[in-house]
């Protein structure tokens, strides 16, 4: 480099700084604003906007808390399909809030009426392909299973509308280092065919916390800069 500094010391101390501005963004004011059943009850919005979507039970709400913080933002459960509406939360202090954060119903197997399924699925869907702050959507995916058909279906259903993706791997304190080394490789390998898809796949963990910076720092990028 020209002033001296090695490339590897400058590249470490650009990460850090994106780690640091994801810590910061991260640890700003976290609040619900609403669920909603429909695209109508979907508030307008200037903000950027992040969606959490996934097979139901791959941690959707768990990764919420994780990387706000806080245990209890989003409900969680064992239960496939508590999640039954989008559950919109704003991320910045009061006022002057940074991004938008969406947590979806999940896809596939719930336990949960047929149809109330099908509803949620027909919504999460339209919503997929038509709201406009939508910056990106982090489509999780439990590391000890990778892509299953109804992951494909999303990506599909995203390629097609253009909305940018990107895999999140979840529940990485399950597997051991070599399994999950496996599973991200394999996933990159399968996202080189999908045009709207992230080439960087990420590996979290709520339990551990495995992950959560660089998925902060990811999402720091996508906010609306802070006021002066």
């Amino acid at each position: 480099m020209a002033d001296g500094t090695a490339p590897e010391v400058e590249g470490a101390a650009a990460q850090a700084a994106r780690i640091e501005a994801g810590r910061v963004l991260f640890a700003q004011p976290c609040t619900f604003l609403r669920g909603v059943v429909d695209l109508a009850g979907l508030p307008a919005s200037g903000l950027p906007e992040v969606a959490f979507s996934g097979r139901s039970n791959v941690g959707k709400s768990s990764l919420v808390n994780a990387l706000t913080g806080r245990n209890t933002l989003a409900r969680t459960s064992n239960t496939p399909g508590r999640t039954q509406e989008i559950n919109l939360f704003a991320l910045g202090p009061d006022g002057r809030p940074r991004l938008m954060l969406a947590d979806l119903p999940g896809h596939g197997f719930a336990r949960a009426p047929k149809a109330k399924v099908d509803a949620w699925t027909r919504l999460v869907n339209a919503y997929l392909k038509g709201r406009p702050p939508l910056r990106r959507v982090l489509l999780l995916v439990d590391a000890r299973h990778g892509l299953k058909s109804v992951d494909r279906t999303v990506m599909g259903l995203l390629d097609g509308a253009a909305v940018n993706y990107q895999v999140v791997l979840t529940k990485a304190d399950k597997l051991g280092i070599k399994a999950v080394a496996e599973q991200q490789a394999a996933t990159v390998a399968a996202l080189r065919e999908h045009v709207a898809a992230h080439p960087q796949v990420l590996v979290t963990s709520a339990q551990t916390g495995a992950g959560i910076p660089e998925l902060r720092a990811a999402l720091a990028e996508i906010a609306q800069p802070p006021a002066p």
